[in-house]
């Protein structure tokens, strides 16, 4: 029986992880989720903002909880599944979205950027998904696993080299695992912002000042063919699309969401 477009969009029952969802992107695929229908936990290292963005959706009449996370720490994936189940009884979408984004030249590079960049950006990606696909499989269902990557994964932006080095590892991921838990019936499907407008993206980025923030932000908007930064809900109406019915027999693929910055 062919659903209608409601009916495909509706995420009722289900039950969803988004990390880094207490703000900025994170927070935009937080709310679509929610108003679709699915309960979600707000994983998120600020704990704080966490449980202000639960208690701003709760006052909208959304089913959500906060759960403190560290990406980076794989036992921290293990703690949010559980907490998720715990909190919901399942677990049927998982988005991450976590992730940090040091400026740092090859020369300024350091041990210690290089590896909390790829342990937060592509450990985390790894564990918290194979944390979720345990619970999907103890469930006997399927599931939808979105990455959240970046156009940094396919054009260098200058100087954000373990950034870029990590989400090129997020595309090329999620063909792997897409194709590994094709027969588990769950979909792997990543997103690649281009620039998006948020409160937190300047803090996010360290080693430079705000001068230089906002004349890289003024250059980047000049090469966009839709002549704007994204915004949060930009990404968050792909990913609701992605953990729809809708994208069922869609697996293994990077949805580009920047505004034509890659084809200008």
């Amino acid at each position: 029986m062919t659903k209608t477009i409601g009916e495909l969009f509706d995420l009722s029952g289900k039950v969803a992880i988004v990390t880094g969802g207490a703000m900025g992107i994170g927070k935009g695929i937080a709310l679509r989720l929610a108003e679709a229908g699915a309960s979600v936990v707000i994983a998120d290292l600020n704990l704080d903002a966490a449980m202000q963005t639960v208690a701003e959706m709760r006052a909208k009449g959304y089913k959500v909880k906060e759960a403190q996370a560290d990406t980076s720490q794989v036992s921290d994936a293990e703690k949010t599944v559980q907490l998720a189940l715990a909190a919901f009884g399942d677990l049927h979408i998982l988005v991450n979205n976590a992730g940090i984004y040091p400026f740092a030249s090859t020369l300024e590079m350091s041990e210690r950027i290089w590896d909390k960049t790829l342990n937060v950006n592509l450990k985390g990606v790894m564990f918290f998904t194979q944390a979720a696909t345990k619970a999907m499989v103890e469930k006997g269902h399927g599931g939808k696993i979105i990455n959240i990557a970046s156009v940094d994964g396919f054009h260098p932006t200058g100087n954000l080299i373990s950034y870029d080095a990590s989400k090129g590892g997020v595309v090329m991921m999620t063909k792997a695992i897409a194709k590994d838990l094709a027969p588990k019936h769950i979909n792997v499907n990543a997103i690649a912002p281009g620039a998006i407008a948020t409160p937190g993206a300047a803090s996010g980025l360290t080693g430079i000042s705000k001068e230089q923030i906002e004349a890289l932000t003024k250059a980047f908007i000049a090469t966009i063919p839709l002549g704007r930064q994204g915004e949060p809900d930009d990404i968050g109406r792909v990913a609701l699309f992605l953990a729809s019915e809708a994208a069922d027999y869609i697996t293994g693929t990077t949805i580009v969401a920047d505004g034509g910055y890659l084809v200008g």
